[in-house]
C-alpha cells in the first residue's frame, strides 16, 4: 500500500531541527548497540510501537521482551538504522508535543563487510517533551510500497 507523504505547514527553528535530529542520532546509536534498555528508555513509559506487519508493543517492558526476542536475528552483524528527510511538526495547541515523519532505511553489515538492505519505511512519531527532555510516545512504522500497490 502506498503511503502519503506529509508536508510542513509551518516551518521549525533551527534548534528545534537540531534537537530532533540529535534526539534521533543517540536513540538509533543505542538501539544500533543492542543497547535495549537504553533505547527503551527513550520512550515513554506508556510509549507504542505499531510495526509494519500490525503488531503492537505497548510500554518498556514489552519493548524489551520483544527487543530481545529478537537478538538471535543480529549475532554477528552490525545494524545501522539511517533517517532521512524529517518533517517536524510542533503541536500548536500543546508545546510539549512534536509529531515527526520521516523515511528510514536500515543496513546489516556482517563480518566480511558485505552489506544488506532492508526494506524501506516511513514513520511517524509523536514526541514529547517531559522535563525538558525529548520522549516518543508514539511510533507507527509503515512498509513502503510502490504507488498503486
Amino acid at each position: 500500500m502506498s503511503q502519503p507523504v506529509g508536508t510542513l505547514r509551518h516551518q521549525v527553528s533551527g534548534d528545534l531541527y537540531a534537537e530532533v535530529q540529535t534526539f534521533y542520532a543517540l536513540q538509533m546509536r543505542r538501539v544500533d548497540s543492542l543497547d535495549i534498555e537504553g533505547f527503551a528508555d527513550t520512550f515513554t513509559d506508556d510509549g507504542e510501537v505499531v510495526h509494519a506487519g500490525g503488531q503492537r508493543q505497548r510500554g518498556r517492558a514489552e519493548m524489551i521482551a520483544g527487543m530481545r526476542a529478537n537478538l538471535p536475528r543480529y549475532k554477528d552483524i552490525a545494524v545501522r538504522h539511517w533517517f532521512g528527510h524529517l518533517l517536524i511538526e510542533p503541536d500548536p495547541s500543546d508545546a510539549d508535543l512534536v509529531r515527526v515523519s520521516y523515511y528510514t532505511l536500515v543496513t546489516q553489515t556482517d563480518r566480511e563487510g558485505k552489506v544488506n538492505f532492508q526494506p524501506t519505511f516511513t514513520v511517524e512519531d509523536e514526541l514529547v517533551r517531559r522535563d525538558g527532555r525529548l520522549l516518543t510516545r508514539s511510533r507507527v512504522i509503515h512498509r513502503d510500497a510502490p504507488a498503486g500497490a
